[in-house]
This record gives C-alpha cells, sequence and structure tokens, in this order.
C-alpha cells in the first residue's frame, strides 16, 4: 500500500464560520488541496497551549509541516514597545504555538515549508523581528502578483524550477532584521524579503512570504513548493524517522 506522508498544517482560529454554526479551526482549501495533488497526507492540528502539550511530542508523529498564513504576530513577540495601528487578527494562543511548531521542527528536522504568517513566525522564533507596517497602502503586498527573483542554488530555486517566481501576495508586514542563521533567498524589487532558508538545517526548509497555494492548481512551480515538501517528507516516512 502506498502511504501518503502526514502532513501537519497548524489550524487557524476563525470567529465565524456559518455552515458549522460556531467559531472554528480552519485551512485554506486552495493550500489542503495542494499538499494533496503533492501526494501528502494534511492533517489540521490544533494549537493547543504548548505548556499543557508538549508540541515536540506532536508533531513526532508527522513526516512533514506546513506553517500557513493567517494574521499578524504580537509585536512584543519580537521586541517592540509599540503596536501600529494596522495590526490585525492577533491572538496570543495562536502565536506561541506556531513560535513552539517552528522551533521544534527545526530541532528534529521534520521537513518544513513556511508560507506568509509562516515565514515571519520561522523569523521570530530564530530571533528576527519584523516590520509591523510597509508604509500604508501604496507599499503593502495586498493582492499583488509579481515576479520575484530567486537566488541560483537554494531549495527555493530546486523546488520552484525557476530563475523567477510569480509571487501572489498579501501581506502588509515583512522581514526586518533576520533570525539567527537564515539567509535571503528571494527579494522583491522594493527590496522585501520574499523568501529564507536556514543552511546547515537537519531537514528540508523553505519559506515564502507569497501565498504558493494561489496559484498552484496552474503554475507548475508553485505547486513545486509543495511537491519538495511531500518529497522530502515521504523520504522521512520511508526513513523510518516517523516515531
Amino acid at each position: 500500500m502506498n502511504t501518503r506522508p502526514l502532513i501537519a498544517v497548524p489550524a487557524r482560529f476563525s470567529a465565524t464560520t456559518s455552515a458549522l454554526r460556531y467559531a472554528a479551526e480552519v485551512n485554506a482549501r486552495a493550500l489542503i488541496e495542494a499538499v494533496w495533488r503533492a501526494g501528502g497526507e494534511p492533517a489540521s492540528i490544533h494549537p493547543a497551549d504548548p505548556a499543557a502539550a508538549d508540541v515536540a511530542d506532536r508533531l513526532a508523529r508527522f513526516d512533514g509541516v506546513l506553517l500557513p498564513g493567517g494574521g499578524d504576530l504580537a509585536p512584543h513577540r519580537y521586541g517592540a514597545l509599540g503596536v501600529h495601528d494596522s495590526v490585525y487578527d492577533v491572538d496570543d494562543l495562536q502565536d506561541a504555538f506556531d513560535l513552539e511548531v517552528a522551533r521544534r521542527a527545526l530541532d528534529l528536522g521534520i521537513p518544513l515549508l513556511a508560507i506568509c504568517r509562516g515565514l515571519q513566525v520561522v523569523n521570530v522564533a530564530l530571533g528576527g523581528t519584523l516590520e509591523q507596517d510597509m508604509g500604508g497602502r501604496e507599499r503593502e503586498h495586498r493582492h499583488l502578483v509579481h515576479l520575484v527573483p530567486i537566488r541560483p542554488g537554494t531549495l527555493l530555486e530546486q523546488a520552484t524550477g525557476a530563475e523567477k517566481a510569480e509571487a501572489s501576495c498579501y501581506h502588509h508586514q515583512r522581514v526586518d532584521r533576520l533570525g539567527d542563521g537564515l539567509t535571503v533567498t528571494a527579494r522583491a524589487a522594493d527590496g522585501t524579503v520574499e523568501g529564507l532558508e536556514l543552511p546547515g538545517a537537519q531537514g528540508w526548509f523553505t519559506a515564502v512570504q507569497w501565498h504558493p497555494e494561489d496559484t498552484a492548481h496552474r503554475d507548475p512551480a508553485q505547486q513545486g513548493l509543495f511537491d519538495a515538501l511531500v518529497r522530502a517528507s515521504d523520504a522521512r516516512l520511508r526513513g523510518g524517522r516517523r516515531d
């Protein structure tokens, strides 16, 4: 039997979901479908308090992790003293869980793909900071599709198979100071960090500031990111490294 590698996708809290009648924990359908197309078995996981449920133990049963997009991280998480008016959808439990997932996945060498907020989470988890707002509507990257050059020789280049990616962006924050050990693999024309990797990481890891799931159904370069995550996760599974 061909067992699909199991990919953990931390759920996002949603205050309203009419079809379910209650608040919910959700993930974008396009994201889940991209993992499935790649041959993975996506599994949403509950953002529980890391102090009450050991995240390393929870992740040990998975072959890969996908940190998806979402609301903003609380600025105090990266040492900011004030809060910009544009900061939205902050949830302390979500932050605590996502940051611990990023740390433990990297520590354990579990293949990790981080998207948009996920990239920012990894950067902060490794001691980096964020620019709380990029400068208003004329500078933010909401509803923006643009070509982003990719640095040669990176995992990002290998995954996309491209020198430039057509990036679908939706964010108003960006990386300020890089986290420890991280290197930039893609950068927009305005200087925004669009890709990060961690040379020497135990497991496969890459992060993008854009949303590859937006166009993965028609763009092989974007689908390639999910394919690469699942390949690395499958290798982990076949190697018997899942507990």
